[in-house]
């Protein structure tokens, strides 16, 4: 999915979009622009991102599965289904406590 153009217009699958690793975090950049990015993530279970912050607010659309984010030091459950919105500047972190998979969308 590196090329942008070959997935405009057209309908992507996310759920089928990215594959999950044993004892690994996966990710895929689905698009790549000055304005903003578009990455699938699968994540196994017990992995995670440790906690960093971001100059952009993070929205992270859980695709399958269930995420444990933890956001300013307060726990977090989001459902396959569910949207959540990282505020800029504000540490973050993400642990699988079982398998999941999510977008993250990064708008600058």
């Amino acid at each position: 999915m590196s090329d942008e153009n070959d997935i405009r217009g057209k309908p992507i699958n996310l759920d089928h979009g990215i594959d999950y690793a044993t004892g690994s975090v996966v990710s895929k950049t689905i698009m790549d622009k000055k304005s903003g990015t578009l990455t699938l993530f699968s994540f196994d279970a017990g992995q995670g991102l440790s906690e960093h912050t971001s100059p952009y607010d993070a929205t992270v659309q859980i695709i399958e599965g269930k995420a444990v984010l933890t956001i300013g030091g307060k726990k977090v459950i989001a459902n396959a289904g569910e949207l959540v919105i990282m505020p800029a500047n504000i540490p973050h972190s993400v642990r699988a406590e079982e398998r999941f998979k999510m977008m993250l969308i990064m708008i600058r």
